[in-house]
């Protein structure tokens, strides 16, 4: 079954040894990133700070901060899974016969069964408080480094209208506390809900903003969804339940029932000050700018709520593993517009956007420049920095040996591609702000047909029935126990 909301999640993460309770009094400034950046850094658990100076409220972090949690949350044995049941989903040609319509009609009526709920009413409603009896002050957001330029909230699901659909969009969007009733609103160019704001007529925009729901519907929120598709129908599909929502009290909006605590309120876009600087997941502090502001006018909220945060800075953090179940999940999408893509990786290292390694089935010359420019084309993969294509027998999720592989195949000159064309906005090496180059290294074999006349050597491999022979040999006489053990390759 799928989890309920937060709670029913942390329950399963205590019998499960995978949550430790901090007991002791930690302070919200500095200290609990401190005490998360270290247990993250050792793939340690998920970590409920139940004495916060200043606040009645407890922090929860690191709540998605390993693979096995994630698997956890999605209720998997392994991240595959979801990938094989979306691959599943997409499988096809379109139904010809009516017989095949008949067979496909249960598929159709599961995914009828994913659509979000609306309810009267939620836990997040035990408490409601408007006007001057609301302030952020009652919360335990965190200061996460030393030159942040205050305090933010790190894992909100910020609910915005399409101003043409009237659809809801959700994302997760920093912001900071800029006031007892407002804070930053750093929604990137290229998100759709600075889409949904700009494109208001009136230059006040509501926004309702979800804290601590349960780990799919968090996870959904960042999922680079295509910009029609409802976060909270993606939810569904991955809980194989409907996400409950309840309308605010103040906006005409939507938001989890089950979630912990609620801001209600408006963008305002001609109140524009000055966000950041902010210890954010490319290991830098991102650069102060210039956002809009988001002023509460509403919070709801359960009686006793657990205050949900995320530390983000130098890999590895919380967020990679949120990223890897991504690649993971969404590989199949990249396989139906590219089938010849074997795998994708993105390292840690690269932070997301700074690097992706992708083998494939090399079926004629140039064909590796032709999956670059497909990825460039994709949704949030056109920020890519550097694009690594190899042939199908390389492990891209070992690194060393794309390194191996990329630096014995190409010739400098010939083998790397530049383009230019959109950046990621926390990218402070490019050029611009949100405009820049990007290479892709083509380090596939070549073919004479790509102008290579030369031969290609063999890679030097051992034959597999010596292999096998060594293999049993290891069994049966115990080589084990004096001799290290075989290589395995290692995935993350």
């Amino acid at each position: 079954m799928a989890h309920q909301d937060l709670r029913a999640f942390l329950d399963l993460l205590e019998r499960e040894d995978e949550l430790r309770r901090v007991q002791v009094e930690v302070d919200p400034e500095l200290e609990i990133s401190e005490i998360t950046d270290r247990v993250s850094k050792a793939l340690g658990p998920a970590l409920l700070f139940e004495k916060v100076a200043g606040s009645r409220f407890p922090v929860l972090t690191n709540t998605l901060g390993t693979r096995r949690r994630m698997e956890l949350a999605l209720e998997v044995g392994d991240l595959e899974e979801v990938a094989a049941r979306l691959s599943s989903l997409l499988e096809t040609e379109t139904p010809h016969s009516f017989l095949e319509k008949l067979q496909r009609l249960p598929k159709l009526l599961d995914l009828s069964k994913m659509l979000p709920k609306r309810v009267k009413d939620g836990p997040c409603k035990e408490v409601v408080l408007k006007g001057g009896d609301c302030s952020l002050e009652d919360f335990p957001i965190l200061k996460t480094w030393p030159l942040d330029a205050g305090r933010f909230v790190t894992m909100p699901l910020v609910f915005t209208k399409n101003p043409g659909s009237r659809d809801q969009n959700c994302g997760m969007y920093r912001l900071q506390v800029m006031g007892e009733r407002e804070t930053g609103f750093h929604c990137h160019i290229h998100h759709d809900g600075a889409r949904n704001v700009r494109g208001a007529e009136d230059r006040r925009v509501p926004v309702a903003i979800a804290i601590g729901c349960d780990p799919v519907t968090v996870f959904s929120a960042v999922l680079p969804a295509p910009p029609d598709l409802d976060e909270m129908l993606l939810a569904g599909f991955l809980r194989k339940k409907p996400v409950n929502l309840v309308r605010c009290e103040t906006v005409d909006l939507w938001v989890p029932a089950e979630s912990e605590i609620v801001l209600e309120g408006y963008v305002d876009l001609d109140d524009l000050r000055t966000e950041g600087p902010f210890g954010d997941h490319t290991g830098f502090y991102s650069l102060a700018d210039r956002f809009p502001t988001f002023h509460l006018e509403c919070v709801t909220r359960r009686r006793d709520p657990i205050y949900m945060a995320t530390v983000v800075g130098r890999p590895p953090q919380e967020d990679c593993w949120i990223g890897l179940a991504i690649e993971r999940i969404f590989l199949p999408l990249m396989r139906k517009q590219f089938p010849e893509i074997v795998d994708v990786s993105m390292p840690f290292e690269g932070a997301f956007h700074n690097l992706m390694l992708v083998s494939i089935r090399k079926r004629y010359p140039g064909h590796a420049r032709k999956i670059m420019n497909g990825i460039w084309s994709l949704g949030q993969a056109m920020f890519t920095k550097v694009v690594v294509v190899v042939d199908e027998d390389v492990d891209v999720r070992d690194p060393g040996e794309v390194v191996f592989h990329a630096l014995a195949n190409i010739d400098p000159e010939r083998d790397l591609q530049f383009t230019f064309g959109p950046a990621e906005m926390l990218d402070h090496a490019s050029r611009l702000s949100c405009y820049g180059s990007k290479v892709g290294v083509d380090a596939t074999r070549k073919w004479k047909e790509e102008g290579f006349d030369r031969p290609w050597p063999e890679l030097i491999e051992m034959d597999a029935d010596t292999r096998a022979k060594v293999d049993r040999r290891w069994a049966e006489y115990g080589l084990g126990a004096f001799l290290p053990s075989p290589t395995k390759r290692k995935r993350r």
